[in-house]
C-alpha cells in the first residue's frame, strides 16, 4: 500500500493543463520546471529518509566529466522506496505520456543512471545528452525526470541544472535545485544538459536529488540516431578543461586500482580508437 502517491499524482493531474501547454511551449527541445511538484507530506518523509553517502553502499566513480556524484539504486528506505514505485507506476506513467504526448511510456527497473543522487562539494557533471538506447534492452530514452531535495540552498553554492541549446550556444535555463522542485525533460540528440560548475557548499552539504528515466518500444524514424553513449560538451571554458582533466587523472588512477593496468590500457585505446574514426562513444 502506498501512503503518500494519490495526494502526488492528484495534485499532479489537476496540473496537467497548464503544464501541458507549457511543455509545448519550448524549444528547441521541451522541458518544464514544476515547483512543489510532491504532496509537501511525501516530499518532507523523503528528506526525512534520505540516506548519508557511505562509499561502501554508493557508487562514487570518478569520470573525466563527473567528479563526487554519489549514486545508489537499490536498498532504498521507506518512503524512498514509494517514490521509485509510485513513478514506475502505470498510473504516473500514463499521466507523463499525456503532459508530453509521449505514448506508451516504460519504466526501467534496474533504474540505470537514475535512482538517489547527491553530490559533495567540488563535484560537478558536465554538459551532456545522454545515450539514448538503454545498453541492456535497447529501448529508446525519451523523458528525464528529476526531483531536488535541497533546502536552504544558496545561489553561491554553485550546482544549478544548466538546459542548453548548443546550435546556438546558448543556455536556456539556470534552475537551483531547490526542494521539492522537479525539472522534466525530453532525452534527445539536442537535450543537452548538466551541472558543470563545481559546487561550493560548506562541509556536509550536499546536493541531493531523485533521478527516473522513461523509455519507449519505438521511436520517430526523424530523431533516430546512431546508438551512443553520453556526449558530453565543455561549457565553462578554459576552467572547465582544467577541471576535466583533473578529474580524468582521478578517474585513470582508480581504474588502475580497481581494473589493473591492461584493462585501464584497452580502455584507453578503444576510446582512441573510436575518436579518430569519428564514432560516438560505445554505449555499454
Amino acid at each position: 500500500m502506498m501512503q503518500f502517491a494519490d495526494p502526488s499524482l492528484t495534485r499532479l493531474r489537476d496540473r496537467l493543463p497548464g503544464l501541458r501547454a507549457e511543455w509545448q511551449s519550448k524549444k528547441p527541445f521541451r522541458y518544464l520546471v514544476v515547483e512543489d511538484f510532491l504532496d509537501p507530506a511525501f516530499a518532507e518523509a523523503i528528506l526525512s529518509a534520505y540516506p548519508q553517502p557511505d562509499p561502501s553502499l554508493w557508487d562514487v566513480t570518478t569520470y573525466a566529466h563527473q567528479r563526487r556524484k554519489f549514486v545508489l539504486t537499490r536498498d532504498f528506505p521507506e518512503p524512498i522506496r514509494e517514490f521509485f514505485a509510485m513513478t514506475a507506476s502505470q498510473r504516473c506513467r500514463d499521466l507523463f505520456s499525456d503532459l508530453t504526448g509521449i505514448p506508451k511510456l516504460l519504466d526501467d527497473s534496474e533504474l540505470l543512471g537514475g535512482g538517489l543522487h547527491q553530490t559533495a562539494s567540488g563535484g560537478f557533471l558536465d554538459v551532456h545528452v545522454d545515450f539514448n538506447l538503454h545498453p541492456r534492452t535497447k529501448l529508446h530514452r525519451r523523458l528525464n525526470l528529476l526531483v531536488y531535495m535541497n533546502k536552504d540552498w544558496r545561489p553561491e553554492f554553485e550546482g544549478h541544472l544548466e538546459l542548453w541549446d548548443m546550435t546556438e550556444k546558448r543556455k536556456l535555463e539556470h534552475v537551483a535545485p531547490l526542494f521539492n522542485r522537479a525539472v522534466l525533460f525530453e532525452t534527445n540528440e539536442i537535450s543537452f544538459h548538466g551541472h558543470p560548475k563545481p559546487l561550493a557548499t560548506p562541509p556536509g552539504i550536499m546536493r541531493r536529488s531523485l533521478a527516473i528515466y522513461y523509455y519507449t518500444k519505438e521511436r520517430d524514424a526523424p530523431e533516430l540516431a546512431v546508438e551512443h553513449n553520453t556526449i558530453y560538451k565543455q561549457t565553462t571554458g578554459t576552467k572547465g578543461y582544467v577541471k576535466t582533466l583533473i578529474s580524468s587523472a582521478q578517474a585513470a588512477v582508480e581504474r588502475l586500482h580497481t581494473g589493473g593496468a591492461w584493462k585501464l590500457s584497452q580502455d584507453l585505446v578503444r576510446k582512441s580508437y573510436r575518436k579518430l574514426r569519428g564514432l560516438p562513444p560505445e554505449n555499454r
